[in-house]
């Protein structure tokens, strides 16, 4: 089953909330510990691209399930879901990365849940 329509690379904000609301499409944070730390949105995954590159397995959390990838502004999570629709993921990412998500008012937590920022 396709959560996302074919041709379907990129996500708003908004949408991206919505899709991963019910916990069927997970929202992968490709950004580097320190950003994840400052502020991520409540209940993404961390995966750095980093270790995505280096052939990292998708956390267990995301294993099986449809992807929307995430980082600061967008650049990071369109590699990471171009690479892994290359291997065989659902996948896309959200245009403007958490920038956008911070400003379309989306909540941002650190890592011990209180109010985060992007870093």
């Amino acid at each position: 089953m396709l959560l996302f329509r074919r041709g379907t690379c990129r996500l708003i904000p908004d949408q991206a909330r919505a899709r991963t609301d019910d916990g069927t499409v997970v929202l992968l944070d490709v950004r580097e510990a320190p950003e994840w730390k400052a502020g991520h949105a409540p209940g993404a995954v961390h995966l750095p691209l980093t270790r995505l590159l280096a052939g990292a397995a998708l956390p267990p959390d995301a294993q099986g399930r449809p992807v929307v990838a995430i980082c600061r502004s967008g650049r990071r999570s369109q590699q990471a879901a171009q690479l892994l629709t290359d291997r065989g993921v659902e996948a896309v990412d959200v245009t403007g990365g958490m920038t956008a998500w911070a400003e379309a008012g989306l909540p941002v937590v650190d890592e011990r849940g209180r109010d985060g920022r992007i870093a």
